[in-house]
């Protein structure tokens, strides 16, 4: 469904984007984890939302990538960059036609051009920016006018490294706060997505496009 977003101008102090474990980020992401951090269910639902969303033969960034894109199986994409936080997880991932090594808490800049893509993801990782307002507007730089950027994620985190904020918030509250780093950086109006089984993990999705004319807000 197509809902509003929230007040721009809606400001969250720095302490929101504080983490339990403030070590940094290399060290607690050292060693690779090749698991599914949410089940099979909600895996399907975020590759839906890639099916529905990313066109076939597009160039897609795959951003806080892992050792697997949850990318539809029957659609081929002319270009899949990853970028993420372990070397030997990206290099595990069959769907990446190239990977970078970046930690976007000290980093929130992208190294790739302006209107380089046709479609970006984040996939249960949201929560773990500590500046979400600048990685979104750099993905509103990156891609292509009218591209989609689809950000998806469950209830389920790691403690220590998801920011203050998301901790504070139920599901609804998420969804809210990541239509505000849409907001913020000069996204289009959002689309909100529910996947809710009995017994199963949720996942929930906000999908929002890159404005013909984009003029990031300050």
């Amino acid at each position: 469904m197509t809902t509003p977003l929230p007040d721009n101008s809606l400001v969250l102090p720095p302490q929101a984007f504080a983490r339990h474990d403030e070590t940094p980020d290399s060290e607690f992401y050292r060693f690779e984890r090749l698991v599914t951090h949410i089940d099979a269910g909600a895996v399907a639902a975020v590759t839906q939302l890639y099916r529905q969303h990313f066109p076939a033969g597009g160039t897609i960034l795959d951003l806080m990538s892992s050792w697997v894109s949850h990318l539809p199986a029957e659609v081929a994409y002319s270009r899949v960059a990853g970028l993420g936080m372990n070397a030997n997880e990206l290099a595990h991932n069959p769907r990446l036609t190239e990977t970078l090594v970046r930690d976007l808490n000290k980093q929130p800049y992208l190294p790739y051009g302006d209107a380089e893509f046709d479609a970006a993801g984040i996939c249960v990782s949201v929560q773990y920016l500590t500046q979400p307002v600048a990685v979104f507007t750099e993905l509103a730089r990156v891609l292509r006018p009218g591209a989609p950027l689809v950000v998806t994620f469950s209830n389920r985190c790691f403690p220590d490294k998801a920011v203050y904020a998301w901790q504070a918030l139920d599901d609804g509250g998420h969804v809210g706060l990541v239509q505000h780093y849409f907001a913020a950086a000069g996204f289009a109006p959002t689309e909100v997505y529910a996947h809710r089984p009995k017994g199963g993990d949720p996942l929930l999705g906000v999908v929002g496009k890159r404005p013909q004319l984009f003029i990031p807000n300050s």
